[in-house]
């Protein structure tokens, strides 16, 4: 079960990296390879910090860019729903005019995690202002933002792997205790 939801968590890596994800699991250290990687959590608690956060690094990388009118965490944005963060344009019409109003959104489960997780996230809406296709240089331009991205996106996908594993377990330990809670009646 645990090779499926590696490769639901890390599609595009190769077997030799879900090989050893997979015995990290197994001698349950996969947690421990995350909290010795990135120890120290952020501060970036409110709509407005993470607003600041992200036009300091919209004005230091992509000067040109229009700046977002909205940044905000979302708690509709869930791993289960595959979505960790958004970027999107609404269009309204003011008058004679269609206004465009751009606002980017990010899960908040990135509240708690390392500080390195949610610059990726971040990096990685901005370069949607830019580059909206997931392509080559959309990849480029998130390096240019931050030379450790790949590495953030892995880890932040190892991370969110770990948490899966640990809640399966847990249902299945818990499943595990009713059915033999009943079979003693």
């Amino acid at each position: 079960m645990s090779l499926q939801l590696i490769q639901q968590y890390l599609p595009s890596y190769p077997a030799h990296l879900h090989a050893q994800i997979a015995q990290l699991h197994r001698e349950g250290k996969l947690g421990h390879y995350i909290s010795q990687r990135y120890p120290q959590a952020h501060h970036i608690q409110s709509d407005k910090a993470l607003y600041d956060f992200c036009i300091a690094l919209k004005q230091r990388y992509l000067k040109n860019a229009p700046l977002p009118d909205k940044v905000h965490f979302d708690n509709r944005l869930t791993v289960e729903k595959q979505t960790l963060g958004l970027n999107t344009a609404i269009s309204r019409v003011q008058g004679g005019n269609l206004k465009a109003k751009k606002e980017i959104r990010i899960s908040a489960f990135f509240k708690t995690t390392p500080a390195e997780f949610l610059t990726m996230i971040v990096v990685h809406e901005l370069a949607h202002l830019k580059e909206r296709n997931h392509d080559k240089a959309f990849y480029q331009l998130c390096l240019h933002m931050e030379p450790n991205y790949m590495q953030y996106e892995f880890d932040c996908r190892v991370h969110l792997l770990w948490l899966a594993l640990g809640k399966m377990e847990t249902e299945l330990k818990q499943a595990s205790t009713l059915q033999r809670g009943s079979q003693e009646k």
